[in-house]
């Protein structure tokens, strides 16, 4: 019955998973958030969470040590990083297509790998959950917020990082700049290829540890297109928070807590048909981002490429 979801129990349960669910949408959506402030969308997340993931997995079930898995995916999202750099910035491809390019690179490239290593679905001991002393022996709170596996701890903490780097750092008012007027910020030194290679690849990066986070930490599996939509999910929730880490962190923790709930709803088996359960979140996602638009700008420079001398 519905009046089941109301249950303390299930509640608590809603919300420990929805905490914990955010975290590969919150690394994906930081990371895309730094690469759309300095003019770059990049719609090839997917595809770079999908390679994170393959790697942190296949390394951590041939070794056994899930921080080697993490530090192997680090660096493709990091190659990946680069090669969209390059292909936006350098090459000055349109964004959107090339975009597209990579995640479906990074589609085929995941599940031609996972056919020829594994060929099989496998599992892997990858981080566990980790009680934080003293806040974790907290009554309620302490097992719904201070009770989970590092990659999870790192995702919250990223997000007062970015915003403290964006907000507070000459570093962030160039990315800014750049996304706003590269031009303007040309004309006082500001590189802004240089920014555009550095915030991307960042984007590259984070987005590769928000796959890892589903293979290792999460779910502790790897299969054929794992994130079932998670990066474009990502590149939506930027547009939702507004290009700030804040709006991410919020916007994360609604679509984790729903996706949560959809799933409570089949495991109580309340009568509702499960294709619409499992569409909740993305319906979600959709009037959310309507309402979104209509109050936020996005950067003026997005998806334009920039060359010295244009005005």
């Amino acid at each position: 019955m519905i009046s089941d979801l109301f249950a303390s129990t299930v509640l608590i349960g809603i919300i420990t998973s929805g905490i914990r669910l955010a975290t590969p949408y919150l690394y994906a959506t930081v990371g895309e958030t730094f690469g759309q402030l300095s003019g770059v969308l990049n719609l090839g997340v997917e595809g770079m969470m999908l390679m994170g993931a393959y790697v942190g997995f296949y390394m951590t079930f041939t070794t056994g040590d899930p921080w080697l898995g993490l530090m192997d995916a680090i660096l493709v999202g990091l190659l990946m990083g680069v090669a969209m750099a390059f292909i936006s910035v350098t090459l000055q491809a349109e964004q959107g297509i090339s975009g597209i390019g990579v995640y479906l690179f990074g589609l085929g490239m995941s599940e031609l790998l996972f056919q020829k290593t594994l060929g099989t679905v496998e599992t892997v001991s990858g981080f566990p959950a980790f009680k934080i002393p003293l806040l974790g022996d907290l009554p309620l709170v302490g097992g719904i917020f201070f009770d989970h596996n590092v990659l999870t701890y790192g995702a919250y903490l990223l997000v007062p990082l970015s915003w403290f780097i964006l907000n507070r750092t000459t570093w962030g008012l160039q990315i800014k700049a750049v996304g706003q007027n590269p031009a303007a910020a040309d004309s006082l030194g500001v590189s802004v290829t240089k920014v555009r290679y550095v915030t991307v690849t960042v984007g590259g990066v984070l987005s590769s540890i928000a796959g890892a986070s589903l293979s290792i930490a999460l779910l502790n599996v790897f299969q054929q297109n794992l994130t079932s939509g998670m990066g474009f999910i990502a590149v939506a929730l930027v547009y939702f928070g507004g290009w700030n880490p804040l709006g991410a962190l919020a916007g994360s923790l609604l679509f984790s807590t729903v996706n949560a709930l959809q799933n409570w709803v089949q495991v109580l088996g309340i009568p509702v048909p499960s294709d619409f359960a499992v569409m909740m979140p993305y319906v979600l996602t959709i009037l959310i981002l309507v309402i979104a638009l209509r109050k936020v700008r996005q950067p003026a420079a997005l998806t334009k490429p920039f060359e010295r001398g244009e005005a």
